[in-house]
């Protein structure tokens, strides 16, 4: 229960975290409805699943040249990119945005332009979803910490724990990610800069509380 607590913590911290998939979900709830979100947020879990396939195999690799106390290390990395993940977003600055410019740049870039084929503008959004959060090289820093103390959590010879681990905080993000976009409308209501700010914060405050708490957990077993 323990693992699944803090799985379901981190995923709820990332799904409230603000930037462009936050606003570009929010705004396009609004303009073009929730099919059209839902669909774009297909595609950021897609990339997100490629991120995590991509961390969990540098992992293994790590963990192929460890053996015994040196497992410890995965908390000391993950703890690591915690901590740091964290200080950056206590100093990162959120201004108010609909998304549109990180958007417009992905569909301009890779020719996505809808038409009116409503089928055909449901895969473009996932597209659009796919590229938006795969171009974001931050996505693969925070996979890549989850990644290292997942596998800390799994027994030698096994990666169920790993995988339950990584599935949790994918299927609370993508739940929270839901609601974001059935809610778009009041979300929108209470969104402003101090706000934003605020909840950086916050998560700021809680990345490190993690990393902390995974680097020096070894010390209370």
């Amino acid at each position: 229960m323990d693992l699944l607590f803090r799985a379901f913590s981190i995923g709820l911290i990332l799904s409230v975290m603000p930037g462009p998939v936050f606003f570009v979900l929010i705004e396009n709830s609004i303009t073009k409805g929730i099919r059209s979100a839902l669909a774009l947020d297909l595609g950021v879990l897609i990339s997100d699943i490629v991120y995590i396939l991509l961390a969990v195999l540098f992992v293994e690799q790590i963990n192929s040249l460890l053996s015994g106390n040196n497992k410890q290390l995965f908390d000391i990395i993950g703890g690591s990119i915690f901590i740091i993940y964290g200080v950056f977003n206590w100093f990162k600055k959120t201004k108010i945005s609909t998304g549109n410019a990180e958007l417009a740049e992905v569909t301009e870039k890779f020719n996505l332009a809808e038409g009116k084929d409503p089928k055909r503008n449901l895969g473009l959004s996932i597209a659009k979803g796919f590229l938006l959060n795969f171009a974001n090289p931050l996505v693969i820093f925070y996979w890549l910490s989850v990644a290292s103390v997942a596998k800390r959590e799994s027994t030698e010879d096994s990666n169920s724990m790993l995988f339950l681990f990584l599935g949790t905080i994918l299927l609370t993000f993508f739940s929270f990610d839901i609601l974001k976009i059935f809610t778009a409308k009041k979300i929108k209501n209470f969104v402003n800069e101090r706000m934003l700010n605020l909840l950086n914060k916050v998560i700021g405050v809680s990345f490190v509380a993690f990393g902390l708490f995974f680097m020096f957990r070894f010390m209370f077993r």
